[in-house]
C-alpha cells in the first residue's frame, strides 16, 4: 500500500472480531517495523510486551480495570482485541547511553533532558506498528493505563521497575466500530498547525 494512503486510513479502532487472532509471524514483523524508530543517542530505550494468549489478555484487563463493575461499551469492544502490546520506555537506557564517553553525561542527571526523549522515542516506535497495521489490513488503537494501574500491571507480568508503561496498541481485524464524538470536532487543517519563519510578526509591525 502507498504510504500516504497508509497515513491517511490510519485511525483508532476500538473493536475486533475476536475468532480472528493476528498470527504471530505478523507480530513479530510489526515489531521488526517498530525497532526502526529513532532513538535519541541510538539508545533504543524501549520494550514490548505482546499478549496473544487469551489468559495473558484476560490478566491484563484484570489488572487495569474493576472486575466488580460491569465494563462500559468502549472497554468492553476493546476487551475484544486478539492482540495487545504494552509499550514500555527504559529511561536508564538513555541515561547510560549519555554517560558514556562520547557524550559525556557522567553525572546521569535528569535534567540534561529538556523532553523524556525515552517517551518520546517509544511513542514513535509504536506509531510505526500502528501504520504497519494498516498497511497489513489489520485495525489497531493506542490506549493508556491508569496511572494507579501501572504497578499491578507490572506485577502481573514480572515487568521490572525501570521500565515505564507508555501505552497499549490492540490489534485484529476490525468489527463494527462506533466512531469517535471527538472526531466531530474535524480535522485542523496545516494553515492552524503549522508556521514558516516565525509565528507571530516582529514586534511594532
Amino acid at each position: 500500500m502507498d504510504y500516504t494512503e497508509v497515513v491517511r486510513r490510519r485511525r483508532m479502532v476500538r473493536n475486533y472480531d475476536p475468532d480472528r487472532p493476528v498470527p504471530r509471524e505478523v507480530l513479530t514483523e510489526l515489531l521488526e517495523l517498530a525497532i526502526r524508530a529513532p532513538s535519541a543517542g541510538f539508545s533504543q530505550g524501549w520494550h514490548f510486551l505482546v499478549l496473544d494468549e487469551a489468559e495473558d489478555r484476560a490478566a491484563f484487563w484484570q489488572a487495569t480495570t474493576d472486575s466488580t463493575a460491569d465494563p462500559d461499551p468502549w472497554l468492553r469492544d476493546m476487551q475484544t482485541a486478539p492482540a495487545l502490546i504494552i509499550a514500555m520506555s527504559d529511561k536508564q537506557a538513555y541515561l547510560d547511553r549519555y554517560a558514556a564517553p562520547d557524550k559525556g553525561w557522567t553525572d546521569r542527571d535528569e535534567a540534561h533532558w529538556p523532553v523524556p526523549y525515552w517517551d518520546i522515542d517509544t511513542g514513535m516506535a509504536s506509531l510505526l506498528i500502528l501504520l504497519g497495521a494498516v498497511d497489513r489490513g489489520l485495525a489497531s488503537c493506542f490506549f493508556g493505563v491508569p496511572a494507579e494501574r501501572h504497578q499491578q500491571v507490572k506485577q502481573a507480568f514480572g515487568i521490572p521497575d525501570r521500565l515505564s508503561l507508555v501505552g497499549v496498541i490492540s490489534l485484529g481485524q476490525p468489527a463494527p466500530d462506533r466512531r469517535s464524538p471527538s472526531l466531530k470536532r474535524s480535522r485542523r487543517p496545516v494553515s492552524e498547525v503549522a508556521s514558516f519563519g516565525r509565528m507571530q510578526p516582529p514586534a511594532g509591525d
